[in-house]
């Protein structure tokens, strides 16, 4: 068996590597593959070119290469008979929560305000809240939001979340649907935004949402950068009703080099970095799901398209 890779950063020979020790069976190549392209009986892609597809007749399934599935949702050549995998992996997931916590703890510990503050050569401290009165809400309860949910918890924060659909998860109030996202955010003081892409999340941090924040909320994106209308957040920003932002992911990637987010200084900012693979571990998912599917089995999770993930 052949699997081909391609990936949005280079780790050399890691993943060859890793299929060597865990399944020397299957031969994993990297894209651009100057082979046979019959050979490849399954892709792991990240932004695969939509012409490519063609080239590879005898696929049996695609593999998300991240937690997001909207690179292939959007991609109209993307061979739509063939089930395609979303990346469900622990190290994903724990990357993402450490993230998810440090960013929520920033906010809540003033700590992007010290950091303008300490520019300014300003000594200065700020009030503490206890964590039992700050409310966070986090926008999507998924594989992603359920983890950081379940990470933020101890800390005794007021935790909420909201959702396409209701969830139970001990110590969070849960919202979900359109009707009920106002009430959501009106009680939401620091908004963690893990929503999977859809065309009903496309935009979903917008003017509007930050109006029904309240003054002085902060909001965190580590989901996809078309979440967020960036043009908006700045000018809530600028108005003083959100006190700060947290950004990892942006509209168009890499970040232009004339945005103003580069230099805002309410926002803090990564290089969409909040969650990387873990070569080992997506192996051993992309084996496991092989091996299953070969004896007859079930690839899982299977991405449903309708819903958007």
């Amino acid at each position: 068996m052949r699997i081909l890779l391609k990936t949005d950063i280079e780790r050399g020979d890691a993943w060859q590597k890793a299929f060597a020790e865990q399944a020397p069976d299957i031969d994993a190549v990297n894209w651009p593959f100057d082979g046979d392209p019959a050979s490849i009986d399954y892709a792991a892609v990240w932004n695969m070119p939509s012409d490519e597809w063609a080239r590879y007749k005898n696929l049996k399934a695609i593999f998300s290469m991240g937690a997001g599935i909207d690179h292939l949702a959007s991609d109209p050549k993307r061979p739509k008979h063939l089930p395609v995998v979303r990346l469900v992996e622990p190290g994903l997931t724990a990357g993402m929560t450490e993230f998810a916590v440090w960013s929520v703890l920033s906010h809540h510990r003033f700590i992007p305000e010290y950091t303008r503050q300490r520019q300014a050569r300003l000594w200065q401290g700020h009030v503490q809240i206890a964590p039992y009165d700050r409310r966070v809400g986090i926008m999507g309860l998924g594989v992603l939001g359920s983890d950081a949910a379940q990470k933020l918890a101890p800390f005794g924060f007021d935790l909420a979340g909201w959702s396409r659909s209701s969830k139970e998860l001990t110590g969070v109030k849960s919202y979900h649907g359109a009707e009920q996202l106002p009430a959501f955010l009106q009680r939401t003081e620091i908004l963690l935004c893990l929503l999977p892409l859809t065309d009903e999340t496309r935009g979903i941090l917008n003017a509007r949402t930050f109006a029904q924040l309240p003054k002085g909320a902060a909001v965190i994106n580590l989901a996809r950068g078309e979440h967020l209308v960036e043009k908006d957040l700045l000018a809530a920003l600028d108005s003083d009703h959100l006190s700060g932002a947290t950004l990892d992911v942006f509209e168009q990637e890499p970040l232009p080099q004339d945005s103003p987010i580069w230099d805002h200084p309410k926002v803090q900012m990564t290089p969409h970095v909040a969650s990387m693979l873990i070569v080992d571990s997506t192996v051993r998912f992309f084996v496991d799901n092989i091996r299953r599917f070969e004896q007859g089995g079930d690839l899982s999770p299977i991405v449903d398209f309708e819903r958007g993930y």
